[in-house]
């Protein structure tokens, strides 16, 4: 997949995850990802901390920075300095895309809104990631995935158990940013296909809430269709399909059945619970008769698969061809091994900090997986960028002296 963007030159003037996340997926996919940096105060993202991982002191590679901003190249700008803007626009001159993330407010401030940018550079595509779209009344409102993918979109009240008495969280960091920052990119791609038929640069919008109400569509139309505010949260104690349900080994594993065909595969799950009396039990014999009967039918598999291995229940599983898998932890992904065969994961060596597991923009054309490098170190590419745009040693050294550049 390297080269599909090869010669693609892209400006990243963002900070934090989302639109950040955008720049990796183009990385991953050939383009010359330019990070810009302020010479003295960088992406934050170089040191946060979230759920647990990078605790100060800890140690090894800055995850999030590493996810976010793998195969990049960081250039040391202060654009508030009107030389360093100056810079940043000479190197718009030359670039296919122009990532940010910065409100419209600091933008405008800046001068390096839509209409600045694309001013200096019409064949350019301004890549715009907000919290909530670019107007409306919320649209200078800050937005983070938390907030705007997560609660607002419906998907924290949707995955909020039964037994919960409130909403769920996200089950990671940065889960609805990169997620938006996969639909900004594809967006992207868009806009460079129209720049091929038109010669025309244009502007790509992307919102953290369009996002998460992009991955909630069906459940909000499901929501309407019902006339109420959320849709039927399933009770696996009471599902509707009892062998398209989530249950529990002997060894202490969760595992799903996912026999949504549930007529076709009930004989074989009774067999394999070692229950063949109940193919022809009356309460069970039919899918209809399975869902009016759910609570009792669902008690009696989960007691017969607590007495299995999960290995057991998953050599039983595939002899019947029945689909099943098993539920894993985050950490699963760097050993699971259908993931490896096709190179979702890969082991990036981020220098003297160690390695780590990093997933790949989830794209391959032609079978090609993308090759992932470290992300950089701060401005560790200012000169040899500078240099290669046409700038002289001795104009390097007037801006770095003018705290235009570091």
């Amino acid at each position: 997949m390297n080269g599909v963007l090869s010669g693609i030159k892209v400006i990243e003037v963002a900070i934090y995850a989302f639109v950040p996340a955008a720049g990796a997926v183009l990385s991953d996919m050939g383009a010359d990802v330019l990070k810009i940096e302020h010479p003295e105060n960088p992406d934050p993202m170089r040191n946060l901390s979230s759920y647990g991982i990078n605790k100060p002191g800890t140690g090894g590679p800055s995850v999030l920075w590493q996810v976010m901003n793998r195969g990049k190249r960081s250039v040391g700008i202060d654009i508030r300095n009107p030389e360093g803007l100056e810079v940043l626009m000479s190197l718009v001159d030359e670039a296919d895309i122009f990532l940010t993330n910065f409100m419209q407010p600091a933008r405008a401030k800046l001068g390096i809104d839509a209409k600045d940018i694309l001013a200096r550079n019409p064949r350019i595509i301004y890549g715009r990631g907000t919290g909530h779209g670019p107007v409306g009344p919320d649209a200078n409102r800050p937005g983070f995935d938390a907030l705007s993918y997560w609660a607002r979109s419906g998907a924290a009240i949707a995955g909020m158990s039964n037994e919960n008495r409130y909403p769920a969280l996200m089950p990671g960091p940065a889960f609805g940013d990169i997620q938006g920052g996969m639909n900004l990119a594809g967006g992207i791609m868009a806009g460079l296909y129209q720049r091929e038929r038109t010669g025309k640069g244009c502007v790509v919008d992307v919102s953290l809430l369009s996002s998460g109400m992009w991955a909630m569509a069906a459940s909000t139309a499901g929501a309407y269709s019902r006339g109420t505010d959320n849709i039927e949260q399933l009770d696996r104690t009471r599902a509707p399909n009892p062998i398209a349900n989530i249950y529990r080994s002997s060894d202490d594993r969760y595992f799903i059945v996912g026999a949504l065909e549930g007529d076709r595969f009930w004989p074989s799950i009774c067999k394999i619970v070692n229950r063949p009396d109940l193919i022809e039990d009356a309460r069970f014999a039919t899918s209809a008769d399975r869902t009016t009967n759910s609570e009792e039918c669902v008690a009696i598999l989960e007691s017969a698969f607590e007495t299995m291995t999960l290995a057991q229940i998953a050599e039983a599983l595939e002899a019947a061809k029945c689909p099943w898998a098993a539920i894993n932890p985050p950490i699963h992904p760097v050993e699971d091994e259908q993931a490896n065969a096709n190179n979702y994961i890969q082991m990036v060596e981020c220098g003297d900090e160690g390695s780590l597991p990093i997933v790949s923009a989830p794209i391959q054309i032609d079978e090609q997986a993308a090759v992932l490098t470290p992300a950089p170190g701060h401005c560790e590419h200012t000169d040899e960028i500078l240099m290669s745009s046409g700038l002289t040693m001795d104009e390097l050294l007037e801006l770095k002296v003018s705290g235009a550049i570091f």
